[in-house]
C-alpha cells in the first residue's frame, strides 16, 4: 500500500494494514555474522548491511565497540549468555549473532545453526575475514608461495593434538595457543619437525596493538613469555617472507597514540591521514564554536552580500564558511548568492570547505597560508578596475587585525563582522587529562597558537616524552613560551603537511633505533615506569 493510500484509509476510519517491514509482520531470521579479526575496516559490506538492519544484535561486550557505527540505532544489543536465538526470530525479529573473525573457524557456529535448522528458523552465515588469513596477512606472511602449497589449520584450544600428523613440510596455522606455545613447539619437534623451523607468533593481530615475534621451534617458548593474547602461531618456511613483506607493523607511526586537539568534524581528514600511517588518533576539542551574541551584524552583512555591497568576501577559517553557510540556509539562499563576487580563502582547508559549499575561491596565498600570506597576494584597490572597494570579512570574535590592516593599506574598506565566537571547550575526561600529563600520548599536533593555550588550560601540559608537532612558526613560538620542546614543524601551514611531517619524524626515529640495535619503542614507552614489551 502506498503512503498516500495508507493516509486515505486512516482518514476514512479504516484500520491501516500492517507495514510488512514491522517485526510482527515479517518473518524473523538469524544471521551469524563474522566481523573479522580486529581491524574494523575488514568488515564486509554484507556484514555491515545485516548489522544495520538487525532488530537484535547478540555480541560479547568486549567485541562490540569498533562496530557500533554499523549497528542499527534502534537495535537491542545484548550479550550471548542465555539468549534464545530461535525464540527471538519467532517473534518476527532479525537477529544478528556476531562472531570475531569468521563464524565457521573456531567459533562454534555449527551447533547454533543446527538448532535454527531444527526449529525451522531461516538463517544465513555471513563469512568474515578469518584470523587464519587476516593475521598472517597483516604480519607480512603469505601462507603459500612458489615452493609451499599446503596449509593446515589446527585449533589447539582444547589440547590433545596428535602432532605426529603434522610432521611434514606443510605450513601450519595454529589457533588457541596463548598459554601452550611451549607445549606445541615440543610436540612438533618430538614429531620430527626441525628445531630451526621458522615460527612467527602474532598477538592482537590486525589491530594497532599488533606485535609479532619471529623465532624458531627451539626458542619460541622463551621468546614469547610476555606476549599478550590473543595470539596466532605460523610454523613453516613461509615465515621467512616477513623480512621483505612486513608492511603493517613497519608503518611510520604504528601504534602511536596521537592527540588531535580539534573537534571530530574538523579532525576527520587529519585523523584518517594519521590512521594511514598506523597511528591511533584521539580527538579532543579545545574550543567550542558558538553563534555571535547579537545576530544583527551578520544579518546586515548577508543582506549587503546579496544586494551588491561588496567586491570581495574573505574566509579565514572553515568555521567562518560554516557560519555563513548556516546563515544562508536560514534565509533560503545557496552558493548562487556569490555570483559576481570575488572570494578569497586563507588556506587549503578553508578552500575545501568553500568548494564543498559550491564556491571556488578566486584567491589564495601562494606561500604561507595565513593572513600575512593572503595580504602578500592581494591586489591593491584600483578605482578604474574595481567598481566597489568594500570587502566582507566574516570571522571569529578573537581574530587578529593583521588582515584588516593589510587590506586597508592596499586601499580597501573592510567590514569586519563577527560570524562566530570561540570559547574554551570543557575539560576532557579524567583519563585523557591523565594521559596528557603522564606521557600516555606519543605525540600531540598543534594546529594554532590557540590550541596550545587552550589545551594546556583545560588539560595541562603534555609530558616531556610526548612529541610536539606544530603547524607553523607562530604556533611553535607559542608552544615554546609554555615550556614545550617542539620536535616537528610542517614545511607549510596545512594539517595534511603537519601529519606528513610527523610521519617522517616517526620513520626516521624508527630507522635510528634499528641502526643502533635498540628495541623499537614508541615515545610513550620511554617514560619512567612505562610498560615495556619484549
Amino acid at each position: 500500500m502506498s503512503p498516500a493510500s495508507k493516509n486515505a484509509a486512516h482518514d476514512e476510519g479504516e484500520a491501516p494494514t500492517m507495514d510488512e517491514t514491522t517485526p510482527a509482520a515479517r518473518q524473523g531470521r538469524v544471521a551469524f555474522v563474522g566481523v573479522g579479526p580486529g581491524d574494523p575496516e575488514l568488515l564486509t559490506l554484507r556484514a555491515a548491511r545485516i548489522l544495520g538492519d538487525a532488530d537484535v544484535i547478540v555480541v560479547h561486550e568486549a567485541l562490540a565497540p569498533p562496530y557500533h557505527a554499523h549497528f542499527n540505532p534502534a537495535a537491542d544489543v545484548v550479550g550471548p549468555a542465555g539468549v534464545n536465538l530461535a525464540s527471538l526470530a519467532r517473534s518476527g525479529k532479525v537477529v544478528a549473532r556476531v562472531f570475531a573473525g569468521d563464524p565457521g573457524v573456531g567459533c562454534g557456529v555449527a551447533e547454533d545453526a543446527k538448532a535454527c535448522a531444527k526449529a525451522k528458523i531461516p538463517f544465513e552465515i555471513v563469512p568474515g575475514v578469518s584470523s587464519v588469513i587476516g593475521v598472517p596477512g597483516y604480519a607480512g606472511i603469505p601462507l603459500t608461495d612458489g615452493k609451499h602449497r599446503e596449509v593446515t589449520i589446527v585449533d589447539a584450544q582444547e589440547g590433545g593434538i596428535d602432532w605426529t600428523a603434522h610432521s611434514g613440510a606443510a605450513t601450519l596455522v595454529i589457533l588457541g595457543v596463548e598459554n601452550t606455545i611451549g607445549e606445541v613447539a615440543k610436540g612438533l619437534m618430538a614429531a620430527g619437525r626441525s628445531d630451526t623451523t621458522p615460527v612467527a607468533v602474532t598477538s592482537m593481530g590486525t589491530t594497532t596493538e599488533q606485535y609479532t615475534v619471529d623465532s624458531t621451534l627451539a626458542k619460541v617458548a622463551s621468546d614469547t613469555k610476555h606476549l599478550e593474547s590473543p595470539a596466532l602461531l605460523v610454523v613453516g618456511d613461509v615465515v621467512r617472507w616477513r623480512d621483505k613483506l612486513s608492511w603493517f607493523e613497519t608503518k611510520p607511526l604504528f601504534g602511536w597514540r596521537v592527540l588531535v586537539p580539534r573537534t571530530k568534524e574538523q579532525a576527520a581528514s587529519l585523523s584518517d591521514q594519521l590512521r594511514s600511517y598506523g597511528a591511533v588518533p584521539d580527538e579532543v576539542p579545545t574550543i567550542s564554536v558558538e553563534p555571535p551574541r547579537t545576530p544583527q551584524q551578520m544579518e546586515r552583512a548577508v543582506r549587503g552580500l546579496v544586494t551588491g555591497r561588496y567586491e570581495w568576501v574573505v574566509f579565514t577559517s572553515t568555521n567562518a564558511v560554516r557560519a555563513v553557510r548556516e546563515r544562508f540556509e536560514q534565509y533560503g539562499l545557496d552558493a548562487r548568492a556569490f555570483a559576481g563576487l570575488k572570494v578569497a580563502a586563507v588556506g587549503e582547508q578553508t578552500a575545501a570547505a568553500l568548494v564543498e559549499f559550491g564556491v571556488k575561491p578566486d584567491l589564495m596565498p601562494k606561500g604561507q597560508q595565513s593572513s600575512e600570506g593572503l595580504v602578500e597576494v592581494w591586489p591593491p584597490y584600483d578605482k578604474d578596475l574595481d567598481p566597489i572597494n568594500r570587502v566582507l570579512l566574516p570571522r571569529a570574535d578573537i581574530a587578529t587585525e593583521t588582515l584588516v590592516a593589510g587590506l586597508t593599506e592596499l586601499g580597501w574598506e573592510c567590514d569586519d563582522v563577527t560570524a562566530y565566537r570561540t570559547v574554551r571547550a570543557a575539560p576532557p575526561p579524567a583519563p585523557i587529562r591523565e594521559a596528557i600529563k603522564g606521557g600516555g600520548f606519543d605525540a600531540v599536533l598543534f594546529t594554532s597558537s590557540s590550541t596550545v593555550r587552550n589545551l594546556i588550560g583545560i588539560a595541562g601540559k603534555p609530558h616531556n616524552v610526548t612529541v610536539i608537532a606544530c603547524i607553523g612558526p607562530q604556533t611553535a613560538r607559542t608552544a615554546e613560551e609554555y615550556g614545550l620542546r617542539v620536535d616537528v614543524m610542517a614545511d607549510k601551514p596545512s594539517v595534511s603537511a603537519l601529519a606528513e611531517a610527523l610521519a617522517e619524524y616517526g620513520a626516521k626515529r624508527r630507522a635510528a633505533q634499528i641502526e643502533a640495535g635498540d628495541p623499537l619503542r614508541k615515545p610513550s614507552e620511554m617514560r619512567r615506569g612505562a610498560r615495556r614489551r619484549k
